[in-house]
């Protein structure tokens, strides 16, 4: 028992040391794994055993037996379901293509790259060193998506990122599998047909059951068949049965599966998905807590002294600075991706569970069977895990400001509210290739903003979940437009730090609007036009205007009209290099108007005669 409070204690506090220093939690829960494992029991217990033993050994331990590996599989299944359900489709239209030549011709260099040295490096047997490369193609989304949160990129550098650490674990799993059951038959000549065969049945009944069991949870929720209160825990409960059942039909093809099933849920018009998404990154969180630390400390000292040799640097650093971005340039040939873009992509690519879980499990089955030089597929890969982790933790902002990828000046548009003014609005903004991100939530409001075409995610405000969010790493504007005050006050305390370093602004309120020397900075637009007034203006001319000015006396003259009229309500200025400039209510007065600048506004056309 005081182990296994001890492991979710010490899990939660690296969890947290992660958070307040910005690190991927994978390198403190390692770093504990090891303290309370291999290094307590060397140098620190009396008798020579460790802190916290995770599997039985006749006197203590917490799973006897095959039982940590099957944790550590169902386990590593739902930490990927989770993933599944943030990949949403209309993130990779720009990217599409290099994801895919990512996760297969990107995992081909590695898998070959990575055994040929691992072969010629530790003299590794053929079927060893392919096996330990198998491993080591992961890049996983435990560790990349703490790294991208923390790093303001190009929306589709951190899309790629973050789709390649995801779809690229099943694959990694698969590719290990097949050299195993290739080791484990003796490498007889009739292996290749049965490797095709067990590849067929992996595809096969890993899509059909991901695909079929999230079709049929959709239905069940939408159509209120699951109660509120059991909604999250029947949704854990099917993705384990699709994990398990994945597995009875084709060994090792759950994890295909549970990502389809996450991936087919997160696109579909699922009611509650937030909530489920909420639960199962709880789970996650405490799940990887456990794992990591279970993982390192079931490695053993001998295990780590076996990597203390100048061959564990050269393979390190031949499969991080040269097969890794090999790779990826190979893979982002004639795509949109800049030269920087790529040596970023190359520079981030850490390990993650799935290559810890599954070196651990297939290391320790090698060596009850009496496999020569099994004892360095654990350590090898925990090498590579760590190595790749604290790297890319320690340098990769950095990285990403010496190669220009790092975005000094956020210009992406929040807009909290997607009312019919924030879509009007929103879609203007978009159609002038301005990245602009609406959040609500209701579900109703953002499904609309779609169609148009829109970004928009349903979230709560008053979630801190916002601020974790890799998609709005390039917000440099606020826009509070919702009909609730107190929510566009909140919306402008809580993240115009994050979202609007370049402006922060909210609609007047009525008694804001009614007062004339009560006139916010944060102000939006019009100090005489609430909500209220916006949404009625849309409701009548629901349409955004443009009218060229000739200079700053025009512009001022044309800002007296709207004052007068309440059938226009000035935006913004776009200057002569298609910039857009937000007009604020404080103070609408601009330093600068040349020829060919244009004022956008809200309304109906000007009357040309008064103009």
């Amino acid at each position: 028992m005081l182990e296994l409070a001890g492991i979710i204690i010490l899990g939660i506090l690296a969890q947290w040391v992660a958070w307040k220093f910005k690190i991927p939690a994978i390198l403190p829960l390692i770093l504990i794994g090891l303290f309370v494992g291999p290094i307590a029991a060397e140098y620190l217990s009396a008798d020579g055993s460790k802190w916290i033993e995770p599997i039985w050994n006749g006197k203590k331990g917490l799973f006897p037996g095959e039982g940590l590996y099957y944790f550590v599989s169902l386990a590593i299944s739902i930490i990927l379901f989770e993933g599944g359900l943030t990949l949403k489709r209309a993130e990779i239209k720009n990217v599409g293509p290099v994801i895919t030549k990512l996760i297969t011709l990107g995992s081909a260099i590695t898998f070959f790259g990575a055994g040929i040295l691992a072969r010629f490096i530790f003299d590794l047997s053929w079927e060893l060193s392919f096996l330990f490369a198998g491993l080591v193609i992961v890049t996983g989304p435990t560790v990349i998506t703490p790294i991208l949160r923390n790093i303001p990129l190009k929306k589709d550098v951190s899309t790629v990122l973050k789709w390649e650490g995801i779809l690229i674990d099943p694959i990694g799993a698969l590719v290990a599998v097949l050299v195993f059951e290739f080791i484990s038959v003796g490498g007889d000549s009739g292996f290749t047909k049965t490797a095709f065969m067990e590849f067929g049945k992996i595809i096969l009944f890993g899509t059909t059951f991901g695909f079929t069991f999230a079709h049929a949870l959709a239905f069940a929720i939408n159509k209120k068949l699951i109660p509120h209160y059991l909604l999250n825990v029947v949704s854990l409960s099917t993705v384990l049965l699709v994990f398990v059942e994945s597995e009875v039909f084709a060994h090792e093809s759950g994890l295909l599966a549970v990502v389809v099933m996450g991936m087919v849920l997160g696109n579909s018009k699922l009611e509650n998905l937030k909530e489920l998404l909420y639960f199962k990154e709880s789970l996650s969180v405490l799940l990887i807590s456990i794992l990591f630390i279970l993982l390192a400390a079931n490695i053993d000292i001998d295990d780590l002294m076996l990597l203390y040799t100048w061959k564990t640097v050269i393979l390190f650093a031949v499969i991080v600075f040269v097969i890794r971005p090999l790779a990826v340039f190979l893979s982002t040939l004639g795509s949109n991706l800049k030269l920087n873009e790529k040596l970023f992509i190359s520079w981030v690519g850490p390990r993650g569970i799935v290559a810890a879980g599954i070196a651990s499990l297939f290391g320790s089955k090698l060596l009850r069977q009496g496999v020569a030089g099994a004892e360095y597929i654990t350590p090898l890969v925990f090498m590579i895990v760590l190595g790749t982790v604290l790297l890319n933790a320690t340098t990769a902002r950095r990285f990403a400001k010496l190669v220009g990828v790092f975005l000094t000046k956020s210009e992406g548009i929040l807009i909290v509210g997607a009312s019919k003014i924030s879509r009007l609005l929103g879609h203007y903004l978009h159609t002038n290739n301005r990245h602009v991100v609406l959040i609500d939530s209701n579900e109703r409001n953002i499904q609309k903003a779609k169609e148009l075409g829109l970004e928009a995610i349903t979230t709560n405000i008053y979630s801190d979940r916002l601020m974790d969010n890799i998609e709005l790493n390039d917000m440099g504007y606020l826009m509070a437009l919702t009909g609730n005050p107190d929510i566009n006050k909140y919306a402008i305390n809580k993240f115009s730090k994050q979202f609007g370093e370049n402006g922060s602004f909210r609609l007047v309120t009525t008694n804001e609007m009614l007062d004339e020397n009560n006139n916010p900075r944060e102000g939006l637009f019009s100090h005489t036009d609430d909500f209220s007034a916006l949404i009625e203006l849309t409701r009548r001319h629901p349409s955004i205007q443009e009218i060229d000015l000739k200079d700053k006396e025009h512009y001022e003259s044309l800002i007296k009209i709207t004052n007068e009229d309440k059938d226009i309500i000035p935006l913004f200025i776009k200057d002569n290099e298609d910039e857009l400039h937000i007009i604020s209510s404080y103070n609408m007065e601009v330093d600068k108007i040349e020829d060919g600048f244009q004022l956008v506004y809200l309304g109906k056309p000007f009357d040309v005669e008064k103009v």
